[in-house]
């Protein structure tokens, strides 16, 4: 078929301050993670070092879309980015000396507190406050691109933060190869701030508060929890199904990420420089790719871009599995890397289409909560795919662990093909004049 051509996009004042604060959040968050596991797979098992991506992902459950809820109801957008932001980078401050603050709660407790749970609580706490930047940022995103732009608008944001995810996981293995783990935190917590500054700068687009609302406790449950008569938004094209494809295929890719850094230099036998290198090639991928791929959402549909991009996780846990299988050095290197640029092909494809998607079918004034349910979602599998993954692994060895993972994601990529209906809405086609019909 023949793809779209993409114009270069044009950067204003607020996409740049919007993307600043995009690179920096995710650069921070990416480094952080890639340390965490690093440091923890140093001295302990692959189930613990899965535990970092547990409770991570618990925290962005379990608070995503209270956040988006929040911002619907209350309107307050900016203030919700700018406090949880601060919130982000107090949470951090146990890091900088992790094994002083473990031996003060066991001082405190009547059992002594390894530091790898200080480092666990931690990496939950900080998902607690940066759970809402994802799902707001979104829903400012689309509202930038408009029904007939909303995929090239949100792959332009995507691209930014891919930028971040690579910046992060580069950065990563330069510092931790020169720095103590305490000064890499310092690090993180000033970068955390930074992305705390840029989003202070942007105008998200602040709305008037829901009139309709009740007390806001009781409306943020409601929507958190809707009666069985509320429950209708749920079905509409299929979003339900969206969601649970969305997690299965999250289990997959956060099982097996979770992972890699420790298979890379322990397994593989790589040093650490290249292990930032190699993961890198992922969101590198992605910032080429975002963009572009939002076109094609825009012009072919958000269903078969999510089908592709579902199935093509499923290809990354197969070829992360094949590594062990080549000589080591840079052959193993570039094994993983093609890996990470399949990855990078199918999430911008799926994540892309999947946000778009929701944006079309999120009635008035809940589209920062559903985005909010996307990212729980995907959370959901974020939770049991380290936890499963890590556990096979420590049983069966990374390889066995990483195939048998990519089930779930060639699940998904059916799932989704089966029960989810197009839902691109027609708009005026700027080239021909001519109306894109709604297809399935």
């Amino acid at each position: 078929m023949n793809l779209p051509s993409v114009r270069r996009p044009r950067v204003d004042r607020g996409t740049a301050l919007v993307g600043l604060a995009a690179v920096t959040r995710v650069t921070a968050g990416a480094l952080l993670g890639t340390s965490l596991a690093v440091h923890v797979g140093r001295t302990g098992s692959a189930f613990e070092v899965s535990l970092l991506a547990t409770a991570f992902s618990l925290g962005i459950i379990l608070f995503a879309p209270v956040w988006g809820a929040l911002a619907d109801v209350t309107g307050r957008r900016k203030l919700i980015l700018v406090g949880t932001g601060v919130g982000a980078t107090l949470a951090l401050v146990p890091l900088f000396a992790v094994e002083a603050v473990a031996g003060a709660v066991s001082l405190v407790l009547p059992v002594t507190v390894d530091p790898v749970w200080i480092q666990v609580l931690v990496r939950g706490l900080y998902a607690v406050f940066i759970a809402g930047f994802s799902p707001l940022m979104l829903t400012v995103a689309s509202e930038r691109g408009g029904p007939s732009g909303r995929g090239k608008s949100v792959g332009a944001y995507n691209a930014f933060t891919a930028a971040g995810a690579g910046t992060g996981q580069f950065a990563a293995g330069l510092v931790l190869g020169a720095l103590v783990p305490g000064d890499v935190y310092v690090v993180v917590a000033a970068v955390s701030l930074l992305a705390t500054v840029a989003v202070a700068l942007v105008d998200p687009g602040d709305t008037t508060p829901d009139p309709d609302a009740e007390s806001l406790p009781r409306e943020v449950r409601s929507r958190l929890l809707p009666a069985a008569g509320e429950r209708g938004h749920l079905s509409t094209n299929g979003l339900g199904w969206l969601y649970l494809g969305l997690s299965a295929r999250q289990a997959t890719v956060s099982g097996v990420g979770a992972l890699m850094p420790v298979y890379i230099v322990s397994t593989l036998g790589l040093p650490e420089s290249w292990m930032g290198a190699v993961l890198a090639f992922n969101p590198v991928s992605q910032t080429a790719l975002m963009y572009y791929l939002g076109g094609v959402v825009d012009e072919r549909g958000r269903k078969p871009m999510i089908t592709l991009g579902m199935a093509g996780s499923a290809a990354f846990g197969l070829v992360a599995a094949a590594a062990v299988l080549v000589p080591g050095g840079l052959v193993a290197a570039g094994v993983v890397a093609l890996g990470y640029v399949t990855l990078a092909v199918a999430f911008s494809a799926m994540w892309t289409g999947s946000v778009a998607f929701v944006a079309d079918v999120a009635p008035e004034n809940r589209e920062s909560e559903l985005m909010g349910l996307a990212s729980t979602a995907r959370s959901v599998g974020g939770v049991v795919g380290p936890l499963g993954v890590g556990a096979v692994a420590t049983v069966a060895g990374y390889p066995t662990a990483f195939a048998a993972a990519s089930v779930l994601a060639l699940g998904a990529a059916v799932v989704v093909s089966l029960r989810v209906t197009e839902s691109r809405p027609a708009v005026a086609d700027v080239g021909t004049g001519a109306g894109v019909p709604a297809d399935d």
